[in-house]
């Protein structure tokens, strides 16, 4: 007889820049030559209403001791909250979680100096009885890292192409890529291994939408964008933006793409084009992202790469992904663009199995971040562990 198998499956919680919602996956990872195959048991995606939204933006903006200590408590039960529903839907058991493995939310981040991700470890752990794992970045910035992004390592782990080099491009709130060699006959899967962060990914786009439209989400399958027409001449304005040229290690965020950029954007428009519609405010912020990931791979990315594989909630924006293949189609080498659904599973689970798997690594006392990616002294063993009881 076999003996039993202990707690295996780990729930990567995620909230991100775009403060759409939280998504938690469970996740079971299994061993697979030198790489690591996995297995997504259950996903669910828990939106934020109103007021956690207003809560959340407003503490990136500005806030009291008060404001923060009592963010913090409730994140965490937003956060327990997502993972309770989470096994509810999937059928895992609480007694097979080996731990909860949560990001949290990144309010402020100070690259080469700090970071700060809210969403209180204790309160997860004491609603659901199980261990957790949280606050990935620190221990990387501690290490001279930016501390982002930490994604590169299920990248190379999971999602690498056997024969060919593959970008794995993420549009959250935030742009970011990872250049992941061919994973056939690498000694080390994390060799050669790069990423950063290219600029903005829904963040911008999402704000003007929610600008000129304020009873809409987002810019729902890119409706705005399509009917509209970019301001060129805006969009080169702002990539002339210091990020932009900056060579990797990089990363970004809120405190560069905020409240004030958006409007910055709309001004700008409306100063270059008079007569430029809502639709084309969209259509700007979209010509941005889509332009600044073309340029960021021009720039910085001298790997064949054969394919570039999309995920996050800009994935689902067709325009978005038009625009973004039509920018890499103008390249000598020019790659497929695919969804990363097409390929693994539903690419709004992917950063949220990433943090699993940092939580799986952190269990293991393996390294969870990519030097090569976040600029960190060498590999580090990534989060805190918050026990059950």
């Amino acid at each position: 007889m076999s003996a039993a198998r202990g707690p295996d499956v780990y729930v990567g919680l995620m909230s991100g820049t775009s403060t759409d919602g939280i998504s938690a996956a469970a996740a079971r990872f299994l061993p697979d030559g030198d790489v690591l195959g996995v297995e997504l048991l259950g996903f669910v995606q828990q939106p934020y209403d109103a007021s956690q939204r207003a809560r959340l933006l407003a503490a990136m903006e500005s806030g009291s001791a008060r404001d923060y200590c009592m963010l913090g408590a409730d994140l965490g039960g937003w956060l327990a909250d997502a993972a309770a529903a989470l096994l509810a839907e999937s059928g895992v058991a609480r007694a097979d979680v080996r731990a909860v493995c949560s990001h949290g939310q990144t309010l402020w981040h100070e690259p080469g100096h700090s970071t700060w991700q809210a969403g209180e470890s204790a309160v997860i752990a004491e609603r659901l009885g199980v261990d957790v794992v949280s606050d990935f970045r620190v221990r990387d910035v501690a290490a001279g890292g930016q501390g982002a992004p930490l994604v590169p390592i299920a990248d190379a782990l999971l999602f690498a192409a056997p024969e060919h080099w593959r970008a794995l491009q993420n549009l959250g709130g935030i742009g970011n890529v990872t250049v992941v060699p061919p994973s056939r006959g690498a000694v080390d899967p994390t060799a050669g291994v790069r990423a950063f962060d290219t600029g903005p990914g829904v963040a911008v786009i999402d704000a003007v939408a929610r600008r000129v439209r304020p009873q809409l989400p987002y810019d729902v399958d890119g409706q705005l964008a399509r009917a509209g027409t970019p301001v060129a001449a805006v969009v080169d304005a702002l990539l002339a933006e210091p990020y932009f040229a900056a060579p990797p290690p990089k990363s970004t965020g809120r405190e560069l793409f905020s409240a004030a950029y958006t409007a910055r954007l709309i001004d700008d428009c409306r100063a270059a084009r008079p007569t430029a519609t809502d639709e084309d405010l969209v259509a700007t912020a979209v010509s941005l992202t889509a332009r600044s990931v073309a340029d960021a791979y021009r720039r910085f990315l001298p790997e064949p790469v054969r394919e570039v594989l999309l995920s996050g909630g800009g994935a689902r924006n067709p325009v978005l992904v038009e625009s973004i293949a039509r920018e890499l189609a103008a390249r000598a080498d020019a790659p497929a663009v695919r969804a990363f659904d097409a390929v693994f599973f539903d690419g709004e689970a992917k950063e949220a199995v990433a943090f699993a798997l940092l939580g799986f690594l952190h269990v293991e006392r393996r390294p969870g971040n990519v030097p090569g990616a976040t600029g960190a002294r060498g590999p580090r063993v990534l989060g805190k562990l918050t026990p059950a009881g």
